[in-house]
């Protein structure tokens, strides 16, 4: 076959393939329109949004109902069970109705719930409230990924960097808007349902904008065999591999997140205000770094970039523990929010690489996402029985080297697999 015939060929095969990069509808990246990157990214911003508001007044939700530190935990450990139980079916489902149903009737029913956090009255209607809130939110999470991580095939240039951004600043939003409604005296009930209100809004003007990631149509023209793996499965050893990766990844951030403030205030002597601003120098640079991290990815490839993020990671926590200044350690913790930024979107793509046009994809994100989400739910608890035995400082230094393994050891592939 001559060089120009091979080129129509894999012109028409990429014209009749929806995922790899274009589709015979008006979804078509080349044209005019919605191609799908700003409303997927919009989907993670919302989520985040509703979840960070929620942490962000996990203080008041405590005071309102008079719970215990133990009570609170067993309320928390019910949000993270439905989660991660809900995720397992989110593959299956996503593979017979699309992305974006499910995702238009979570956007709707999440801010509901978070109103409803604010308004009941008793603490059994609480946890009913909050298991089905972490139901919700675990569904989006996982469908949300795969989402994007399908739309980023089609227009064929990373966009996972973006996404998990908006994420990023969704936190940053949640904090400030809290700090500032608290100042104004804005009760508890009211502050949820004037931000359900909102996001209530925001769900239903991006549902009818969301376009289809063209995982339902897809899953109906796969072999019934091969329908029903990729409804069923999702554990292959790749995955597997890749979940491990990013479990780890997540322990570290928990790690930074939960932990950096208490270790400067204790090791370092700082006062209580300035180990805060640890946590705010390690999620803004982590916004910043994943807001240039698709720039990166298209400008050094995925695995260069991988790698280098991760061993930046490392030395970030290297500067941040070996420091005797505190302002110097929360430096530290900011580079390494900056290399760990890309992590975990380079990650996610991946696994969407893994089964590139079968119907297996959305089930190896829900997969995937089942082991960030345990990383970033026992990281912070497993840093703290670590820490009972060797010391914090110590602890948060056996990090050091998982990172380097992670980031030299971990294998991304750098185009889809079939």
């Amino acid at each position: 076959m001559t060089a120009e015939k091979q080129t129509a060929a894999q012109a028409t095969s990429t014209a009749a393939d929806p995922v790899q990069g274009g589709s015979t509808t008006s979804e078509q990246p080349g044209r005019v329109g919605n191609t799908g990157r700003w409303p997927a990214t919009a989907v993670f911003f919302l989520n985040g949004l509703t979840l960070s508001t929620y942490v962000v007044r996990l203080g008041s939700l405590k005071g309102k109902h008079h719970l215990s530190n133990g009570q609170l935990g067993l309320i928390g450990m019910a949000f993270a069970l439905a989660a991660l139980a809900c995720m397992q079916g989110v593959g299956p489902l996503t593979a017979r109705v699309g992305t974006r149903p499910v995702l238009r009737a979570s956007l709707v029913v999440m801010p509901v719930l978070l109103a409803l956090v604010g308004l009941v009255g008793g603490v059994i209607e609480l946890v009913v409230v909050v298991t089905a809130l972490g139901a919700v939110h675990g569904t989006t999470d996982a469908a949300m990924n795969a989402h994007a991580v399908v739309i980023e095939r089609r227009l064929g240039h990373p966009m996972l960097n973006g996404c998990h951004a908006a994420w990023s600043v969704s936190a940053v939003v949640a904090s400030l808007a809290t700090a500032v409604l608290e100042r104004a005296g804005i009760s508890f009930a009211t502050h949820l349902v004037a931000v359900a209100a909102a996001l209530l809004a925001g769900g239903l003007l991006l549902g009818r904008l969301l376009v289809e990631s063209g995982t339902r149509d897809r899953d109906r023209t796969s072999p019934p065999a091969q329908r029903r793996r990729g409804r069923r499965g999702g554990w292959s050893r790749q995955v597997v591999a890749l979940g491990l990766t990013g479990t780890a990844l997540m322990v570290c951030e928990g790690a930074a997140l939960g932990w950096s403030a208490i270790f400067l205030h204790d090791s370092r002597g700082a006062s209580l205000g300035l180990a805060a601003t640890a946590v705010t120098a390690y999620t803004g640079a982590q916004a910043v770094g994943r807001v240039s991290g698709d720039r990166l990815t298209l400008r050094y490839g995925a695995p260069a970039l991988f790698r280098t993020g991760g061993l930046v990671a490392a030395c970030g926590l290297a500067m941040a523990l070996l420091s005797p200044d505190p302002v110097a350690s929360i430096g530290g913790f900011a580079v390494a929010g900056a290399g760990a930024s890309v992590l975990i979107p380079l990650a996610y793509s991946a696994v969407g690489q893994a089964k590139a046009n079968s119907p297996e994809a959305a089930t190896l994100i829900s997969r995937f996402t089942t082991f960030t989400y345990a990383g970033i739910l026992l990281g912070p608890a497993a840093i703290g029985w670590a820490a009972e035995f060797a010391g914090l400082t110590w602890t948060l230094a056996a990090l050091i080297p998982v990172l380097c393994a992670v980031a030299l050891l971990s294998p991304l592939p750098s185009r889809p697999q079939h």
